[in-house]
């Protein structure tokens, strides 16, 4: 029988930190949530023998759990550079934990950081750690169905110039385990992954396989690189409307226009992804070699750092944080 007793201890703020056990050494903070997604919430814990920290995903179990399907995914991912490593699963009558990594911030969180604005060669980086995760996910028979730049985090220590991609809820399998066959082609299927950033043939109806992800990556680069998207600050009714809309836009600006004034790697990336069939193998290996060659031609092929690394709060903990919060309330108090 899991233990689910809640203890509280005194922090230096003297504030009240909750501590939920969930296994015999395992607890969640109630008071550190990282994140948070349509099928659950990412808080921080801890090993209480080592004192290792770690991620803790919860999902309220409801009529369709995901948080199981996406152990099983990550299992069959294991092993990969910048797929998360997974501890365990653990499942009660209310709730699902996937016990996971620690890992530092996401693209959107450093993105705010640097005032929305990176410097073209952490995009280029940025795109060839891209294609090289959704070529590994893909090599297992798997697709993400929702990239975007909350879903890339960035490692810790010695990690910190790795790029993981996480949240593998919306994940599916595009080759059948039994068969070995790709999944058949589908329409009127509903819109899966974040409008934003999905495929025109998504927004179409049509079953995702794996060019939907690569024209989710070229967005996600697009984004960066120009700060917006044109369909983006829609205002509507409802999701169905919104979602209209943003294909209308998609459809109404041509990807020379959506590239404008990018080096022209970024629209032969979107231009390719459009046109690859429902069950054509991306060529990986050729679209890293064009990002690569434009990332040498940059002077950054050598330099493995990306351009957030010279801002401390990139790499602040949330306990660093709070010292750093504390000593400022201090040293206000005095210089008053």
């Amino acid at each position: 029988m899991m233990s689910f007793s809640t203890n509280t201890s005194t922090s230096s703020k003297d504030n009240t930190e909750t501590e939920l056990s969930i296994d015999k050494d395992i607890v969640l903070f109630l008071n550190k949530q990282l994140g948070k997604g349509g099928f659950g919430q990412i808080y921080k814990g801890e090993y209480t023998k080592s004192h290792t920290p770690i991620g803790i995903k919860v999902e309220i179990i409801n009529s369709h759990p995901h948080l199981e399907s996406e152990y099983n995914i990550l299992n069959t991912l294991q092993g990969g550079i910048g797929i998360p490593k997974i501890y365990k699963f653990i499942s009660t009558k209310e709730k699902n934990y996937l016990i996971m990594e620690l890992l530092g911030k996401s693209l959107d969180t450093l993105y705010s950081i640097c005032k929305k604005s990176f410097d073209m060669k952490t995009i280029i980086k940025i795109a060839i750690q891209m294609i090289e995760r959704i070529e590994y996910i893909h090599s297992k028979g798997i697709i993400h169905r929702d990239i975007k730049p909350a879903n890339f985090l960035i490692g810790t220590k010695e990690k910190k110039n790795i790029l993981y991609l996480i949240d593998y809820g919306l994940s599916k399998r595009y080759i059948d385990k039994n068969n070995k066959e790709h999944i058949p082609y589908k329409n009127g299927k509903g819109l899966t992954g974040t409008a934003r950033y999905v495929s025109l043939f998504t927004h179409y109806g049509i079953e995702q396989s794996r060019r939907d992800d690569i024209e989710g990556i070229a967005y996600n680069l697009i984004f960066l690189a120009n700060g917006k998207l044109p369909w983006q600050g829609i205002r509507v009714k409802n999701k169905k409307e919104k979602h209209q809309k943003i294909m209308e836009k998609k459809l109404a600006y041509t990807p020379d226009e959506l590239c404008y004034g990018l080096p022209e790697e970024f629209c032969i990336l979107l231009k390719y992804s459009r046109k690859l069939d429902f069950m054509d193998t991306p060529h990986y290996d050729g679209i890293l070699v064009m990002f690569k060659d434009l990332l040498d031609k940059k002077k950054g092929l050598l330099d493995m750092k990306f351009c957030w690394e010279d801002k401390s709060e990139c790499f602040e903990s949330d306990d660093d944080k709070e010292k750093n919060e504390e000593k400022d309330a201090v040293n206000n108090k005095f210089n008053k």
